[in-house]
């Protein structure tokens, strides 16, 4: 199925449109060059208008994407779901009068789909990736090394016990 590249915003909405395709790496450079390899990425968008009477995007992606993980720096395939609703302004300066937490871009003739996955995708990632159960933990004896207040402290029980 071939999709559109770009959708124009206010007219997706008023048409109710919807959109499903999917996404490789290499239509996300941004992704790409924040470290991530190899991923798919499913969507979903559609037009509405929100109980506010705004035009909105409602964005759903699932996937995964392959990222380093943090403590032993070997890859790991990070899964997405997530959903978010995007209200159109119709320009930067009313998203920046906004005193709301609702998510907001700019409506424009040529929004770039795979802009939109993008960014959201990318706000979805966690600031450090790492593996629940890292090897590298295994690796070090299954635990931390014990602090310098927790051998100060046995050193310190040792002396007054009169070791």
């Amino acid at each position: 199925m071939l999709q559109p590249a770009a959708i124009d915003g206010l007219a997706f909405v008023r048409a109710a449109g919807a959109l499903k395709g999917r996404l490789g790496i290499e239509t996300l450079p941004r992704l790409a060059q924040s470290g991530c390899s190899a991923s798919v990425l499913d969507f979903v968008l559609t037009g509405a208008i929100n109980e506010r009477g705004k035009p909105e995007l409602r964005l759903a992606v699932q996937g995964s994407v392959r990222l380093q993980c943090q403590r032993c720096l070997g890859n790991m395939d990070f899964p997405l779901r997530f959903e978010a609703q995007l209200e159109l302004a119709t320009t930067e300066a009313e998203i920046l009068a906004a005193d709301d937490d609702v998510e907001r871009v700019v409506a424009g003739r040529e929004m770039k789909v795979a802009g939109l996955v993008e960014d959201e995708v990318i706000l979805a990632l966690p600031m450090v990736p790492k593996h629940e159960q890292c090897r590298a933990a295994e690796e070090s004896g299954g635990g931390a090394k014990p602090s310098a207040f927790e051998a100060l402290a046995a050193l310190k029980k040792r002396s007054s016990s009169g070791g």
